[in-house]
């Protein structure tokens, strides 16, 4: 094996054993790579011709990446169930995004209407109801959608209110009674779109039976990471996804779950802990499809403001220890370094004479 192959496959050997922090927070190498203190270069550099290909030294933060398969989907999903019973009449395309005031399937063609609210319908409204926050969600809905022309919005089920009830019942073809009740109205926080049913046209339906399956529009990526490696997941902090098509797209962690779930790791029997984590992305850039295989890079930094060089720039020297070859306009002179932290297929340099954009020569690039 040559020089250079040596030192190829001594620093692929520190992706695996790693780098540690010392106590001043210095990054020490891996003992693949621990060529005691700092080499000089040699005492009378030899020029040679350059016949690689080159590279430049450059410094920044140095970073690992860790690909965790995943899943795109959408956000809070939940089940409407009937509040009535009944024939199903009618119900949305799976896919469909339903707005508020449209009606989410029909029982005996009356709809049920989605209205934008954070408490759910739980009793009738209705002229001498007890006054309380579900009126005045209620009143609110209806000024929005235009009906609630003299009501004041407040928790009072007024004549006013009632009026405009009625104005609503009308333009959804349902009985005029003045009267909502949780079979004609559900309250969720905003528009939501459409799962999967679980219920057909013509089917007959008792109350609390499920009739389908919604979720917001917001896009979601979930991965399962395993617990050992929570740390590189943190609340805010970006990504990369990776979608099906080979497409990039920028995504955020929202949430890191708590607890750490064991399940059965796929192709085997050994069994890990993981922790579930959430990223959001841009609905526009990661399309329609729902439950698509992506691949998510989380980012671990390694070492900060460091000079840092390609793997295979590293050449195994016969003294011990390795060394790069820097190029000058003469040649290429070969310079003794020590290495430091690794990091997607770059490693931690430093020694005599080095700086950021001097050409080096790599192998076989």
């Amino acid at each position: 094996m040559n020089g250079r192959l040596k030192g190829v496959v001594a620093a692929l050997g520190t992706a695996v054993v790693g780098s540690a922090v010392t106590a001043g927070g210095v990054f020490a190498s891996a003992a693949l790579f621990d060529t005691g203190p700092h080499a000089k270069a040699e005492p009378t550099p030899t020029a040679r011709p350059v016949s690689a290909a080159t590279k430049e030294i450059t410094r920044g933060d140095l970073v690992d990446k860790e690909s965790v398969d995943g899943k795109l989907t959408y956000a809070d999903s939940r089940t409407i169930k009937s509040a009535g019973a009944g024939t199903i009449t009618s119900l949305p395309a799976e896919g469909k995004v339903i707005k508020r005031g449209k009606s989410l399937y029909s029982v005996d063609r009356r709809p049920r209407v989605l209205m934008y609210g954070k408490l759910p319908a739980y009793r009738t409204l209705e002229d001498g109801v007890k006054r309380g926050p579900d009126v005045k969600q209620l009143e609110q809905n209806l000024r929005t959608l235009g009906f609630a022309r003299g009501v004041t919005v407040d928790t009072r089920f007024t004549d006013a209110t009632e009026r405009a009830v009625r104005r609503w019942q009308k333009k959804n073809g349902m009985e005029r009674d003045g009267e909502v009740t949780p079979a004609d109205v559900v309250f969720l926080p905003e528009s939501v779109r459409v799962g999967r049913t679980s219920v057909e046209v013509g089917d007959q339906v008792g109350s609390v039976r499920p009739i389908l399956d919604v979720t917001s529009t917001d896009r979601l990526v979930r991965i399962n990471l395993d617990a050992d490696k929570q740390d590189i997941a943190k609340k805010g902090r970006k990504v990369t996804v990776k979608m099906a098509d080979g497409k990039s797209v920028k995504g955020k962690i929202t949430r890191v779950a708590k607890v750490a779930k064991v399940a059965d790791r796929s192709g085997n029997q050994e069994k890990g802990a993981t922790v579930e984590v959430e990223i959001t992305v841009s609905a526009k850039a990661a399309g329609s499809l729902d439950e698509a295989p992506v691949t998510v890079e989380l980012n671990r930094q390694r070492a900060e403001n460091v000079l840092t060089v390609p793997v295979e720039a590293l050449l195994a020297l016969p003294e011990g220890g390795y060394g790069i070859e820097v190029v000058e306009p003469a040649g290429a002179r070969r310079v003794q370094v020590k290495t430091g932290a690794f990091g997607n297929g770059r490693v931690e340099v430093s020694g005599p004479g080095l700086t950021e954009g001097m050409k080096i020569t790599v192998s076989g690039r």
